[in-house]
């Protein structure tokens, strides 16, 4: 960089350039603002086995959010090797809209593994995400200050990254039980420079376990599901987001056989800091919390069997991630449980 003397001007344009670049992190933690775990992609009947065999999952997944105060940021910034401290106001006006569709074949094994029942899927995601951005940054290095302005907006519409999943549940009456792991494969459309991306550039690892009580004669349902996510670096930005928490969970009543009503939600906590340039962003936590309600009905399509469900979630209590709401409407098949064949008793008389 030039001498000190001139270093001002330059620091005012290039950071008013990384702040507008940069939002999404600024807003959102995770890296280009996409997490690996999207909250509330778990929920009811989590834990609950299925039937051995074929199934595919399709999901649409609608979000629209927004960030406004709590996305503005003071902090003091030393840029190279001045020693003097650059002290930053930041102000940005966030506005995002995400539609996604994931596709998620899965097989369900008949053999039990451990004792319980083993499942992998191997999910995809192509949709469309959109953003903007309107941003006022002030720069003051002793008596001189610089204030820009700015806004970027851009769209992108596309494939993201693989997500394999590899479940194990167990039963015991009402109780159910499942361990999982998870995982991130890069290959999605993904650009640094970009504002709106669908994939997330660097490989992740999740871990967890949930429950379900599920009670067939009262229809009362609970299930929990949480998880730890493991970041990799970025190779094209050298940046390394932190490690999620993340806990979904669902509460419903089976008004029959087929329909059930009830309650979901979520807790996103990012509870290690994020690693690498540019040093303004800090460690920079994330956490938000949803919820909603839910409505699912269950029921056959042909020799199979078929769910269709919707299910909203009003965010709130955000820190360094914008708010909003988002929708899921599901839709699966998998083959119907197999009928319990009751031996007929013939009265035998002489």
């Amino acid at each position: 960089m030039a001498s000190i003397e001139s270093s001002i001007r330059q620091i005012g344009g290039a950071l008013i350039t990384a702040a507008l670049l940069l939002c999404p992190e600024i807003s959102r933690a995770d890296e280009s603002g996409i997490s690996f775990w999207l909250p509330g992609l778990e929920g009811s009947l989590a834990a609950t086995p299925t039937t051995p065999g074929w199934s595919i999952g399709a999901i649409y997944y609608h979000t629209t959010v927004n960030a406004t105060g709590a996305a503005a940021a003071a902090r003091e910034f030393q840029v190279g090797r001045f020693s003097p401290t650059v002290n930053l106001n930041l102000n940005v006006n966030l506005s995002g809209q995400g539609d996604l569709a994931f596709i998620a074949p899965t097989y369900t094994f008949a053999t039990p593994v451990l004792g319980g029942q083993f499942s992998a899927s191997l999910a995809g995601v192509y949709g469309r995400s959109s953003a903007s951005i309107a941003g006022t940054l002030t720069a003051a290095a002793g008596p001189i200050v610089v204030t820009r302005t700015g806004f970027l907006e851009d769209a992108l519409t596309s494939y993201g990254d693989l997500y394999p999943t590899l479940k194990l549940k167990w039963n015991s009456g009402v109780n159910n039980y499942m361990v999982y792991a998870a995982g991130d494969i890069p290959v999605g459309d993904y650009d640094p420079n970009r504002l709106s991306n669908i994939g997330i550039g660097h490989g992740a690892f999740d871990l967890g376990g949930g429950y379900t009580y599920f009670n067939p004669v009262t229809g009362d349902e609970f299930s929990g599901v949480a998880g730890f996510t493991y970041n990799f670096k970025n190779p094209d930005t050298q940046y390394q987001s932190g490690i999620d928490f993340h806990f979904d969970w669902g509460v419903s009543h089976f008004l029959s056989k087929q329909v059930f009503v009830g309650l979901v939600g979520y807790a996103y906590q990012q509870i290690t800091d994020d690693f690498g340039q540019p040093a303004v962003l800090g460690g920079f936590r994330s956490r938000v919390l949803g919820l909603g309600p839910q409505l699912g009905y269950i029921f056959p399509i042909g020799d199979n069997q078929a769910f269709v469900g919707v299910k909203g979630y009003g965010e709130f209590d955000a820190a360094n991630r914008p708010s909003g709401w988002n929708t899921w409407l599901t839709f699966s098949i998998s083959e119907a449980a197999p009928k319990t064949v009751t031996p007929t008793k013939h009265l035998v008389t002489k």
